[in-house]
């Protein structure tokens, strides 16, 4: 354990504070509650963060390495229109750096390898007929995802009827050839982790729509690029270090860690927020994590209904990362630069995951919505080697010359259960989606989940922490 997280626990189990009066409740030390914290902090006010974990920064999480390396078990990469991690970063000192393109990327398909330079954004040299009716598929998505209200996309025009049905049921009025739905049914589960089957075509759209900024518009083609889209750069060091050098500029002591909380309840004015360890009174309070999981939180007086069927209905994508080291990234030596697709096994997508100085080598896949369920009831041992036999199927045999494996199962988390983001079924949003922002009282919603911009990536985090600290703020 690092020693700071040491002295974070040592420090409030030595006070042993039964109620600690501040003027905002925080619960969730993830990036949307440190985020809020600090335009909080900025305007001179008090606030407790009580996070379940033993440490911050809920899905973004660093594995540690021998040199001061660090490899990401959780959110990792940044991009152009990014503008809230971005700045971020740049306060907390923080570089990036591109993700490794040079070379030719790689598709497993029918059990052989294609080798081919990445010319059209990610997608693969397959037969014209499956490119010709991928770019009409890209081009109507993005022209229908333009036309959603980002601020309410239960207000777009047809939004009951785009909620009423699944993203596989638009997409399967729209694609025919083999290879196009090989690689979409890719692409899905790469951006949303969930099956086309699950989300509906108005959650889909309005994802995409927000993979942007003001500037530059949100598309299906930003979502699944690297060079200038969303797998653009990596921060060094890895980025967790956001919210751990967040936290730190915060204070570690008004951080509560290893402090689940169990009940908010007003009583005179003032809400009293209980977790296992600590109690705290606040005159608000900011639930900073995902609705599925804010539904475990008993609130009195109850939440509106519909506050609480959307926490009931809107589930949690399945995800996992597995990440194979090497003393050296060989397949660069090869003309390769990591980037692999493939129709079956473990991991579908994957990149080169390597340090920027190249010190050693590491290939990183997703394993995504029914992979990831399938290897979420199987031993780590077995989850190792269907990794190792997807990497071997895109990159060959030297992957047998891992030194490690790192898996990261976060639907077996258990304050996550899935990621990246929670996502709407199909009448979710047109029903209950007025609730996904919408303050209780003085109860105000943050998480990636509620950002009008990049919701499911840290970006999308960082920015609900700054919208829900304006609430507040407005009201003080």
């Amino acid at each position: 354990m690092h020693k700071y997280l040491i002295a974070v626990i040592a420090f409030h189990a030595f006070y042993a504070y039964s109620a600690t009066k501040v003027d905002v409740a925080i619960i969730g030390g993830g990036l949307s509650g440190l985020s809020t914290a600090k335009y909080l902090a900025a305007a001179g006010k008090s606030f407790a963060i009580l996070e379940a974990r033993d440490r911050v920064g809920g899905r973004v999480l660093n594995a540690n390495l021998p040199g001061g390396h660090a490899e990401e078990l959780g959110a990792e990469y940044v991009g152009p229109t990014q503008d809230h991690v971005l700045a971020l970063a740049k306060e907390l000192s923080l570089s990036t750096y591109k993700a490794y393109t040079a070379g030719n990327s790689t598709f497993y398909r029918n059990g052989s390898l294609i080798h081919y330079q990445d010319t059209l954004g990610g997608i693969p040299p397959v037969d014209i007929a499956s490119l010709i009716e991928l770019a009409t598929f890209m081009n109507d998505i993005n022209e229908m995802a333009s036309k959603i209200d980002l601020n309410a996309p239960w207000n777009t025009p047809d939004a009951e009827s785009l909620d009423s049905v699944t993203l596989e049921t638009w997409v399967n009025t729209r694609l025919s050839t083999a290879d196009a739905r090989i690689l979409i049914n890719n692409a899905i589960p790469a951006i949303l982790s969930t099956e086309m089957k699950e989300p509906s075509l108005l959650f889909a759209l309005w994802y995409i729509a927000a993979a942007g900024n003001e500037t530059g518009p949100g598309t299906i083609n930003r979502l699944i690029g690297v060079t200038d889209a969303a797998q653009d750069s990596r921060i060094n060091g890895g980025s967790q270090l956001l919210a751990i050098r967040l936290a730190a500029k915060l204070g570690w002591k008004n951080i509560y860690l290893k402090a689940p909380v169990r009940k908010v309840k007003l009583e005179n004015g003032r809400y009293t927020v209980a977790s296992d360890s600590v109690t705290v009174s606040a005159k608000h309070v900011v639930v900073a994590m995902s609705p599925p999981l804010a539904g475990r939180i008993s609130f009195d007086p109850l939440l509106p209904a519909g506050r609480d069927q959307l926490q009931q209905r809107m589930p949690m994508g399945s995800i996992g990362k597995a990440i194979a080291i090497f003393k050296e990234p060989w397949w660069r030596g090869e003309g390769l630069n990591g980037a692999g697709l493939s129709d079956k096994g473990a991991i579908r997508v994957a990149y080169d995951n390597s340090p920027s100085d190249g010190s050693f080598g590491a290939l990183m896949g997703f394993i995504e919505a029914d992979e990831m369920r399938r290897l979420d009831s199987v031993s780590l041992d077995e989850v190792k080697q269907a990794v190792v036999q997807s990497f071997t199927d895109i990159y060959g045999p030297r992957v047998e010359e891992a030194t490690e494996v790192l898996v990261q199962r976060w639907d077996l988390e258990e304050f996550s259960r899935g990621g990246p983001v929670a996502y709407g079924p199909p009448g979710l949003l047109t029903q209950y989606g007025p609730y996904l922002r919408a303050p209780v009282g003085k109860i105000h919603f943050a998480g990636t989940e509620t950002a009008l911009r990049w919701p499911g990536y840290m970006d999308g985090a960082i920015s609900s922490g700054e919208r829900a600290a304006a609430e507040i703020l407005k009201d003080f």
